[in-house]
């Protein structure tokens, strides 16, 4: 039975997609504007909650393509009907990733000041720095294996579950931040900023028990490793290390935006600690859509649907560009309150008005990006999005950065180069599918 595309169907992936994508970031937020408002260095501490918060995105996104690499091998073998082949797949690929994490995170615990003193980190907020990541790097490897979940039931063509798990992180972490940050009088101590670690690493270690037992008590598929490897691992490995390569190109351009924002002094990496958080918040909303690419591509692709592709791509490109639209207007209706959710810091809020406009013109790029992107992923296309991400940001975010800064634009010079980022990825990724499926289109 052919996969029908129609509102209903991408919607049923893509409104709990979204949902559950924006729970990462809203933990990022909600460290971020509880901690922006600390009475005691609330500056410093919002400072580091962003420095460590870039870096630890970092580690997260690039071991995290596994989740990608699992849902487009499973959704293509469920559209082809076979998907009994790969049960044991997801075991083997979750087993492998976590031993991985276990071994980058046991290498930069030792050399932790030196990784922050690389963003410029330095007195009290590379000390800040310290304290608050060796909390919150215990939670990367629940964090990854709760990704890899998703994404098999993301390739299962089921995105309601990832959603309550995401809802229940995501409701836990903003109880907790508020409790352990400020304390409750008499019981509990204030904490402040170590208090937003240890919300954000109890949260996600929830998360990947409810996830584990909604994987048991609702699929057939084991998490218990088993020999001999599955023939698709190959391929799992090579899909993976594709976008292992394209997450250090992608975060290198966030490193190095964050590394230059903090070169120009504290207001200005508090400034885009909000704006940098509001982008990830925005990005993840508009990637509802290219997950419901991602799930019914590889279904569709599996099943040899080319028309229900192409049709598939329009329709998820258009709400998508529609959600955007949205978010634009919100966010210049709400330009001044928005910043003030953040912190409490005129100087900070005044950096960030001034470049917030500029991320918010980008949003129809960023919405061409990452619905291709999710839908390429879907297709098993890694090794183009490897390739365009790495033109993206050394042959189009660099050189604007630097010839922005060379030019004295200062700050803009970050943002901007961010929207020509977005544009060179989305226009590669267009221009891609519509001259390798549209032949197929016109043969079927």
């Amino acid at each position: 039975m052919k996969t029908a595309v129609n509102l209903k169907n991408i919607n049923n992936l893509a409104i709990p997609a979204t949902i559950s994508g924006i729970a990462e970031p809203i933990l990022s937020i909600t460290d971020t504007a509880i901690v922006g408002n600390i009475p005691v260095d609330g500056l410093e501490s919002l400072a580091a909650a962003g420095i460590v918060g870039s870096f630890l995105s970092m580690l997260i996104w690039v071991l995290g393509q596994t989740r990608s690499a699992i849902s487009a091998i499973i959704s293509q073998y469920l559209g082809a009907g076979k998907i009994h082949e790969v049960k044991d797949l997801p075991a083997q690929a979750i087993f492998f990733n976590i031993l991985l994490s276990l071994f980058l995170l046991l290498s930069t615990i030792f050399i932790v000041e030196d990784i922050f003193r690389l963003f410029e980190a330095s007195g009290k907020i590379l000390e800040y720095c310290v304290s608050y990541y060796s909390i919150r790097v215990w939670g990367f490897p629940l964090t990854l294996f709760t990704f890899a979940v998703f994404g098999i039931f993301r390739g299962l063509q089921n995105t309601y579950y990832p959603m309550l798990i995401a809802i229940i992180g995501a409701v836990l972490n903003i109880v907790l931040d508020f409790i352990f940050v400020y304390g409750i009088e008499g019981m509990l101590p204030a904490m402040y900023l170590e208090g937003a670690a240890w919300a954000s690493l109890i949260s996600q270690g929830v998360m990947a028990i409810l996830v584990f037992f909604l994987l048991r008590a609702k699929t057939d598929i084991s998490l218990k490793l088993r020999f001999p490897l599955n023939k698709e691992l190959k391929r799992l490995v090579f899909m993976s290390l594709n976008l292992f390569v394209r997450a250090l190109a992608l975060n290198a351009a966030l490193i190095i935006a964050v590394r230059e924002a903090t070169a120009l002094g504290d207001r200005f990496i508090g400034a885009h600690t909000i704006a940098i958080n509001l982008w990830l918040f925005s990005a993840f909303f508009i990637d509802g859509y290219g997950a419901a690419g991602n799930s019914m591509g590889g279904k569709l692709l599996g099943e040899k649907d080319y028309n229900g592709l192409w049709t598939l791509a329009k329709k998820i490109i258009t709400y998508g560009m529609i959600v955007s639209l949205v978010l634009m207007l919100v966010g210049f209706i709400f330009y001044y309150p928005l910043g003030r959710i953040f912190s409490n810091e005129e100087i900070v809020l005044q950096t960030f008005y001034g470049v917030f406009f500029i991320m918010i013109l980008g949003l129809p790029m960023n919405t061409l990006a990452f619905v291709f992107d999710g839908l390429f992923k879907g297709l098993g296309e890694m090794k183009y999005l490897r390739n365009v991400l790495l033109s993206a940001t050394f042959l189009g975010f660099v050189p604007t950065l630097y010839l922005g800064k060379y030019f004295g634009l200062g700050f803009y010079a970050i943002w901007i180069a961010f929207v020509v980022w977005m544009a060179i990825r989305g226009g590669a990724l267009v221009f891609k599918f519509r001259r390798k499926f549209r032949p197929l289109l016109q043969n079927q």
